[in-house]
């Protein structure tokens, strides 16, 4: 086991502490299958702590200035960077992340905050002209206590993004960690405990039920969001309801389509749909461009050119610096991709590559799988349908535009699209149809802040990674001063 941390225990009031019980959890690392390291498993009881101590906190944190709360976060970002050597390490091991890759993530995870820190003054209400006679404005202010629930696949960067905004706009936070891979916001955790007023802040460890779901129902959380799966985020949904009247944003699951139109070369379809798959993060991500939609006159070219640069990708240790893909992250998500896989062979889909456990000795422990590529997938079968969250591109055929859109259109999930064609009316005629939050055209899987990023349909509520994100984390008041 690993100990990379001041004996990975959770924040709660400023202070480093244990589970009320305290019982602990057990990480494990990914591309073995042994235990890593172990967390508090937290419990209702210290759900309860930490709220009180967000409650007590608040009230000041929100009393700064904007330039305050903004220097004290930068400062978090700066000591994220200076510990970044161990965070990147921590959240590989832990994540089975490529660590080429991940070192692009432990910069944004500070770039985040930094990015937040720095939109206080959008944080501002308006004049309205109501009447003649009078005055009429509006204020903007914190709910109070955010609850936060974060994903396994992104852990440094998304436990970042889940303080950065709430804060900036006056509110006090508590987050869970994913308990798959928890360790790297135990760094964040004794940041957060030297660089910001206690109870402002409050990260704990433990399983969806019960710490997740008593985070959901307390009834001094009014602000929850949430990070991960249709069926989870239908849970919380369900949860929040029975307890009180809450503002819930929601980043969901995606299947999300590539439409190649033939005017783009074969070569740069296949190597967008590759980088679009997120491979080195085993496709373990909302956004990935998982079903590839290509017109029929270029089809059998670009799913041998797909083939070809998939099958080359190296699969290895997720801390060798040559490694193109690393394990998958959890026991659980595994089995969920095995099946997805075995369902593609059932249902008469034609697997181009992959599809089993790497060959060689190092891999017949943990949760290898290799890249899969399934062509000739039509829109019924269940891999153009749910979500794989692994390694699993499926590849479909078009005929017509309307063909096309239909496809895309075809399933629950609207998170992002991509569109590749030459032809600017076509690019925008099919961006204007797709219902997706996201949209690329000619482009994939890249994140640009400042742009709202979101989901359509089933894939999620509300907006993130920009001003419309801050803005969530306040409530209106109107007020109205009545002149003569």
């Amino acid at each position: 086991m690993i100990q990379s941390v001041d004996t990975n225990r959770m924040l709660i009031g400023g202070e480093l502490v244990e589970s009320a019980t305290n019982e602990r959890m057990t990480t494990i690392d990914p591309a073995t299958g042994e235990p890593l390291g172990e967390v508090p498993a937290a419990g209702p009881e210290d759900v309860a702590r930490a709220v009180d101590a967000a409650e007590e906190a608040q009230p000041a944190w929100a009393a700064l200035s904007m330039a305050s709360r903004g220097a004290l976060l930068r400062e978090v970002a700066n000591q994220m960077r200076e510990r970044s050597e161990q965070i990147l390490r921590t959240e590989v091991i832990d994540t089975g992340n490529t660590i080429t890759k991940m070192e692009a993530d432990t910069e944004q995870a500070a770039v985040t905050i930094e990015f937040f820190a720095g939109l206080g003054p959008e944080l501002k209400g308006e004049t309205v002209p109501a009447s003649a006679e009078n005055l009429h404005f509006t204020l903007r202010e914190p709910y109070g206590v955010v609850g936060r629930i974060v994903p396994f696949n992104h852990p440094i960067k998304f436990a970042s993004h889940a303080l950065a905004a709430p804060l900036m706009a006056g509110n006090a936070v508590v987050v869970k960690p994913p308990d798959q891979s928890p360790l790297s916001a135990l760094i964040l955790a004794e940041i957060c405990r030297d660089v910001l007023p206690a109870g402002v802040v409050n990260i704990l460890t433990g399983r969806g039920y019960p710490a997740g779901d008593a985070i959901v129902r307390h009834p001094a959380i009014k602000r929850i969001a949430f990070t991960g799966s249709v069926p989870t985020g239908l849970a919380i949904a369900r949860a929040a309801a029975e307890t009180g009247i809450k503002h819930l944003t929601f980043e969901l699951g995606g299947k999300n389509p590539l439409i190649a139109f033939p005017d783009v070369a074969a070569e740069t379809i296949a190597d967008a749909a590759v980088r679009g798959m997120n491979f080195s993060w085993q496709g373990q991500s909302c956004g990935s461009t998982s079903r590839l939609l290509l017109h029929e006159s270029i089809y059998d070219d670009v799913v041998e050119r797909i083939r070809e640069r998939v099958s080359a990708l190296k699969v290895g240790m997720p801390l060798e610096p040559d490694s193109d893909m690393g394990p998958i992250n959890s026991e659980k998500q595994y089995g969920h991709v095995e099946r997805m896989i075995a369902s593609g062979r059932a249902e008469g889909a034609r697997l181009i590559t992959g599809g089993e456990r790497p060959v060689g000795e190092e891999f017949q422990r943990g949760y290898w799988m290799e890249p899969t590529v399934f062509a000739d997938v039509t829109p019924q079968m269940t891999l153009a349908q749910e979500e794989v969250f692994g390694p699993v591109l499926s590849i479909l055929k078009w005929r017509t535009e309307a063909e096309a859109i239909e496809i895309a259109n075809g399933t629950r999930y609207g998170l992002t699209a991509s569109i590749f064609t030459n032809d600017i009316n076509t690019a925008l005629r099919v961006t204007k149809a797709v219902k997706a939050g996201y949209v690329w055209v000619n482009g994939a899987s890249g994140h640009f802040y400042g742009m709202p990023f979101g989901g359509q349909k089933s894939s999620g509520l509300g907006r993130e990674e920009a001003s419309e994100e801050l803005l969530s984390y306040t409530e209106t008041k109107s007020v109205h001063v009545m002149l003569g």
